[in-house]
């Protein structure tokens, strides 16, 4: 496999989907692969089928590979899953999907991996400063990058407005669920993402999620400061900002290796000297 490709996989409530990308252009090298989501949703479960969609994909040892997960991600460990098995909180989901596919991956909340994709190759692409993605489904997903940084884990679909969870209103779902027109759910968005912009100020916003196809129905209608722009990668976002996300902490975790074992050798080289210095002294 290229050394330009990483592999994106996407753990959803109805299919897990994967995907090697481009890291030159965020395109998918082959087709998507998709496997329905087990039932139920287990750790052993869903473990054994994304390691059969990174299989899928023959990769090398050195192919950075991200898997999105839907919940909160602390250093590896699941800390919610609403939307799967509850057997997943305190799961270390890194550990589970190494054991299972053989091969190391970097993990991450779903939201943040389709904001990051965002960032990298969709519509917030080259943007400085703060960058708010909020995807509108079942619930509102939300992530933030400032200055190329990903700021993971921000539950700002829970938001308390007007002493109510700003998703039970803001959500796509919502609209069904209280049988709500764009008319009357327009002022629900409205409120929420000016409480985002009273709270955090972004330079840009970007609105992902199903009905981000229907965005001419509603964005031109928000009153804001920053721009709100519709996202472009639309249900690929995941798979392409966890490629990204892996190829990033790939980077990284080279580059702490390198500058480790620059300070050893210069460990080493004063013990050294300390060494031939006492043995002169004899």
């Amino acid at each position: 496999m290229s050394k330009h490709i990483a592999i994106g996989v996407d753990i959803g409530g109805s299919g897990i989907k994967a995907a090697p990308v481009d890291m030159r252009t965020g395109q998918f090298t082959e087709d998507r692969y998709r496997i329905p989501t087990p039932q139920p949703a287990t750790p052993e479960a869903i473990g054994k089928t994304v390691a059969k969609c990174i299989q899928r994909f023959e990769p090398s040892r050195k192919t950075p590979i991200g898997v999105a997960f839907p919940g909160v991600i602390q250093h590896g460990v699941v800390k919610t899953a609403a939307n799967v098995d509850d057997a997943w909180v305190g799961t270390n989901l890194r550990e589970l999907i190494r054991d299972y596919a053989g091969h190391d991956v970097h993990v991450l909340n779903d939201a943040d991996a389709a904001g990051y994709g965002e960032y990298r190759f969709g519509a917030a692409h080259g943007q400085d400063g703060s960058v708010f993605l909020a995807t509108l489904g079942t619930g509102v997903g939300t992530a933030m990058i400032v200055d190329g940084t990903l700021v993971p884990n921000l539950e700002l679909g829970h938001l308390t407005i007007d002493g109510h969870d700003a998703e039970d209103y803001a959500a796509e779902s919502a609209r069904a669920r209280h049988d709500l027109d764009w008319d009357t759910w327009i002022p629900h968005l409205q409120r929420y993402f000016s409480e985002i912009e009273r709270l955090f100020w972004p330079d840009l916003i970007i609105v992902g999620g199903g009905v981000s196809k229907s965005s001419h129905m509603f964005l031109p209608r928000l009153t804001l400061r920053a721009p709100i722009v519709p996202a472009e990668l639309l249900n690929g976002a995941g798979i392409v900002g966890a490629a990204a996300a892996a190829c990033a902490e790939d980077s990284k975790e080279k580059a702490r290796a390198k500058e480790h074992a620059k300070r050893a050798d210069k460990e080493a080289k004063k013990s050294a000297k300390r060494a031939e210095k006492a043995s002169g002294a004899r």
